[in-house]
């Protein structure tokens, strides 16, 4: 990771921040404001306050990759209980209904989990921050309304499990450990909801910890405790440069001098041959220029946002 000792000296960059259990992503954000020094933060990706793990934060210019960065793949470690459903599909929330699941065999559980596997249909839980009519579904929930969003599609690249853990006895549900590699705007906790559904039991998340946000992972992630301790011991508080998560999140194109002057003024660029799949476009001095798409017709390539 890069370093500056000023958030309003350059085009910033990316703090990957492993998110502490009960903390919101906005609690995230408002805490790396304050390390920063500067207003001007942003996060890809909520993670629920139940959650830990990768949360990508971005500083200054960098802000503006945020949306971007979010259509990423995603991977996280997560426990589904099979017996219980609760109201919010996750442990937060208060036990709706409860079923003997000492019945459900491991290849029952093995055999539905392809059904929840590729590119699939997903009813958002109703306590999501998705706005129905311009309030966000949580808070509707909480005054009491019911409320059931639509499905939409998501793809869910990959659904394994690792282990089922019983205890015996009818009374105790079954739980799951799993990895799931899924697309943005996938739900881990309407996953656990529908597959305690298929196998007629109910089923929530009890655990849930994100591995990577396409290609940040633990491995750079730093506890945010950590960081509030180095930026107030006197430290800088560490960040992927502009340049650097540009060039590691998306597939690059080198311009050259001349097309470099095009990018600056947001003109075209010939096809990459990459379809809508975002470039990112640097400058014969290795600096991150833009982000290009290539248009139908696979002839040129328009602007997605200019950096410089």
């Amino acid at each position: 990771m890069g370093k500056r000792t000023k958030a309003d000296d350059g085009p910033g960059g990316l703090v990957i921040v492993d998110k502490p259990a009960g903390w919101t992503s906005h609690d995230v954000v408002g805490r790396v404001r304050r390390l920063a020094r500067t207003r001007r933060v942003g996060h890809a990706g909520t993670l629920d306050p139940m959650a830990t793990g990768v949360l990508v934060v971005g500083v200054e210019k960098t802000t503006r990759l945020l949306g971007h960065l979010a259509l990423t793949r995603k991977t996280y470690e997560a426990t589904i209980r099979l017996g219980q459903s609760t109201v919010t599909d996750d442990a937060e929330g208060e036990v709706t209904h409860s079923a003997d699941a000492s019945n459900v065999s491991d290849d029952m559980i093995r055999g539905v989990i392809p059904s929840l596997t590729g590119e699939i249909m997903q009813r958002p839980s109703a306590v999501s921050a998705i706005k129905v009519d311009g309030v966000r579904s949580y808070k509707r929930v909480r005054e009491g309304e019911a409320v059931e969003l639509a499905a939409r599609p998501v793809t869910v690249h990959r659904f394994e499990v690792h282990a089922i853990r019983r205890a015996g006895s009818p009374e105790t549900p079954v739980d799951l450990d799993v990895t799931v590699e899924c697309s943005s705007g996938t739900y881990i906790r309407a996953l656990a909801r529908d597959l305690g559904a298929a196998l007629g039991v109910g089923g929530h998340l009890t655990m849930l910890r994100r591995t990577a946000v396409g290609p940040y992972g633990l491995d750079l992630a730093r506890p945010l405790a950590e960081l509030t301790e180095l930026v107030d011991g006197g430290g800088e508080l560490p960040v992927v440069p502009l340049d650097a998560a540009a060039r590691a999140a998306f597939p690059a194109r080198e311009a050259t001098a001349e097309q470099a002057r095009a990018v600056a003024h947001g003109g075209f660029l010939a096809a990459s041959g990459t379809g809508r799949e975002p470039v990112a476009v640097f400058g014969p001095d290795g600096r991150f220029l833009a982000l290009y798409e290539d248009l139908p017709g696979g002839e040129k390539a328009k602007p997605v946002a200019v950096f410089i």
